[in-house]
Parts: C-alpha cells; structure tokens; sequence
C-alpha cells in the first residue's frame, strides 16, 4: 500500500492525453524509426540550436574536480549565480542591478515552481492566472505544495492589455466568496501558450494591482530571449519586470527563469529564482536541499555565461532561427487553412484553431470532441495535447515549431491528413 497523497498525486497519470505516450510504434524518428509517433509539437524545446551547444561544451566546458563535490552545486554555488545576474544586468536592464545574493538555483524551474508553492502559500489556497495558461502548473503548483489554480477567462486578442486587471479583479473577488485565499498572481512573459509578450502598460498595471491587494507577483520570465523579430502588427518587444520602476513591495516581487527555453539545454535542469524577498531567500534556503542542482550542469552553464562573447552570439543566432521557423511554420498552417493566434514575437509555439475539425457526434462537450481529434491524429501518427492549455473555447492546441525540418514538414503533412482525411 501506498500513502493517501501518493495515490492522488499518481491517479493524475491516468489522465487521458496529459503525458506524453507515443504507444508500440515508439517516437518518431528520419533515420531509425520514421513509422513512429512524432511527438515533437507538444514539447517546448528547443531543436535549432543544440549541435552548436554541444561543439562549444566540448571544446570550452571542463568539469573541475570541485564539481563533483556538495558545495559547488548548493543553490547554484557561487560563481552560477553571478554569472547570470551579470549576464541579465547587461540584457534586461533591472531597475535595480542584480546580484548573485539575489538569485537562486534549482534543479529546473518545474521544482522551483514547487518550492514558490510551499513557500508563499498554505495548501488550498489559490494562484491566480489568466486562461489560457501552461496547463503543468496545475501539477507544479498543485500536486506536492496543494495549491489551486484560480484561472480568469480572459479574451485571447486582449488578455495581456492592461484592462486585463478588471479581469483578475472580478476572478479575485469570485474566489473569495468561494473560500479560496488567492495568495499570488503568477503570469508567463512571453506568455505560453500565446506567444505575445507583455506590455510595459500591463506589467505596470499587474504590479500594482498585487500591491493593492497584499499578493505577490510572480513572473515566469523563462521564455524572455526566444523573441523575435516579427513584421505582425500589435507585437511588443520582451520586457523584464525587473526593468521597470518598482510599483510593488520588493518582497511581493519574484521572477521565475532557467536554461530549458532560451539556451536549448532542458537536459541541464536548472533554474532560477530571482527575487530580493529576504524572509523567501530563507525560506527556498531550508527546503533546497530537495531540489539542488548538479555540479556538472553548474560548470556548464557557468562556462557558457562567462563567455560574453560566444552568449551574445549564441542569443542572435537562436532568436533568428526561431523567427525563420515562425515564418514557415505559419506560412504552413496558411497554406493548410489553418487559423492561428497572430501577433507573435516570442516563444517556440503558435496556438492555433482547429475547431472548424472537430466532429459533433462524438458525445458532449469540448473535452470528448478534442481527444477525438486528438485520436485521430494519433491515428496517422502525431501526437496532440487536447485540453492541456485549458483555452476557454474549443479547438485550440499549441504546436511548437522549434523543430527540424524535415521533422516539422512530416508532422504537418501527418496532421493535415488527420484534420481532412
């Protein structure tokens, strides 16, 4: 037998299409398994750039012996840190310049996610967000910290302006009559799945609705290099929340970041909490210990922040082959007559409708109609996600296209003869 919260937290792998499960054909791959499943469109990683990662750790990462021992890693150790408080000082442009004393490491931002969880909030009380939003925060947030995720149905062409706040206003006011005790406001920048990144107006506007109300802000910044340029009107540029004036308490202001989206290496596990909060400095200081990273991820990222010449280079170099695969990933969809979410200039997504595919015999409600699109598509061999960003309408599923080529072009051809077979 196992505990009762082992048994909640495990009942959530039997929800249909929440993992990733490419069944007996196995993952999809060109060379040794081209009949298999292609799973890459339901993954925010990163495919462009990593060959050129792993030339510059061959020939520039040398794990020294330290590395392997308990304090070079603690919390990022020493020197990770100030790397990259110096590497976000010269891009982001804080209000205030960071320092290594005012970021944390952690074995990847999923576990700093549960760490903010049981540090800011007790269990049943709420995080609020704006729908559609990164369905896994449900799971980050909910299944070892208990806390709720309280979603505002916001309007997709809207959701990031700065009236939005009338929104989160009413959401916030609905969850007290219903006993939630909404602790924090935790928005992604560039938003995911959306794609769009925030306006200054908004951000300014956000920070002071959370000082109004005694709850803290939390910017998930995770995404904040993987911007670029876009000829789409309405796109604003990337804009940290560190960088504006402070309209909020310092202790109610925590940004959220890490390695997996921005520098292509999930596969490092490590993020960052970035926050000049005292009391929750200490607080990740006692439960760290569950979440450090390694020291052979240390030194490799600690190597590539160094090197200021080959990050600049390697950030322009990842920011143009994003925004070549937005091109024809779009131009794609176009060609297939499929409408998409415009106005992007951030991410490794596009959220897109499939809605006019969707069957109506199929049973009741949006859910039953998504996985059966989505068991079609399975069916000709690509894997979808119904349901997993929790859009208010029915239809929409975030595809990434951060992806090779010729695996991009097989997918879609697989998902056009799914949606019109």
């Amino acid at each position: 037998m196992i505990s009762k919260r082992a048994t909640l937290s495990s009942s959530d792998l039997n929800i249909p299409w929440r993992y990733v499960d490419p069944g007996p054909r196995g993952r999809y791959d060109p060379e040794t398994n081209p009949t298999g499943v292609i799973t890459h469109f339901t993954s925010a990683e990163n495919f462009l750039v990593q060959r050129e990662l792993a030339k510059f750790i061959k020939a520039n990462v040398d794990i020294p012996e330290q590395a392997l021992g308990y304090s070079y890693s603690t919390a990022g150790g020493q020197q990770l840190p100030a790397a990259l408080a110096a590497h976000l000082n010269e891009h982001w442009k804080p209000w205030e310049p960071l320092s290594g004393e005012d970021i944390r490491i952690t074995g990847a931002a999923t576990a700093l996610h549960e760490i903010l969880g049981f540090s800011i909030a007790d269990p049943g009380q709420g995080i609020m967000t704006s729908r559609p939003y990164y369905g896994r925060f449900e799971l980050d947030f909910g299944l070892k910290a208990g806390l709720r995720i309280v979603a505002a149905d916001t309007p997709l062409e809207t959701c990031l302006q700065p009236d939005v706040v009338d929104i989160f206003e009413m959401t916030l006011q609905k969850a007290k009559t219903e006993g939630i005790d909404v602790r924090a406001l935790l928005i992604v920048n560039p938003h995911n799945p959306l794609g769009r990144c925030y306006p200054k107006e908004t951000l300014t506007a956000l920070m002071r609705f959370c000082q109004g109300h005694n709850i803290h802000l939390i910017s998930d910044e995770i995404y904040a290099f993987a911007g670029f340029d876009s000829t789409e009107p309405g796109t604003h540029p990337f804009t940290s929340v560190l960088s504006l004036e402070p309209q909020i308490d310092k202790g109610l202001l925590h940004v959220i970041y890490g390695m997996a989206k921005d520098y292509a290496v999930p596969g490092l596990r490590l993020g960052a909490l970035i926050t000049r909060s005292k009391p929750l400095l200490k607080a990740v200081k006692s439960v760290i210990r569950f979440h450090n990273p390694s020291g052979p991820s240390v030194a490799i990222a600690t190597a590539m922040f160094y090197d200021r010449t080959w990050m600049r280079s390697f950030i322009r170099m990842g920011r143009g082959r994003v925004g070549e695969a937005y091109t024809y990933f779009t131009g794609r969809l176009s060609r297939m007559g499929v409408r998409y979410l415009s106005g992007v200039n951030a991410g490794l997504f596009v959220f897109v409708d499939l809605s006019p595919w969707l069957r109506e015999d199929v049973g009741q409600g949006k859910e039953a109609r998504e996985q059966e699109l989505a068991q079609r598509a399975l069916g000709e061999g690509v894997f979808l996600q119904p349901g997993e960003e929790h859009a208010f309408e029915a239809g929409w599923f975030r595809l990434v296209y951060t992806v090779e080529r010729r695996v991009m072009d097989e997918g879609l051809r697989r998902l056009e003869r799914a949606i019109k077979g």
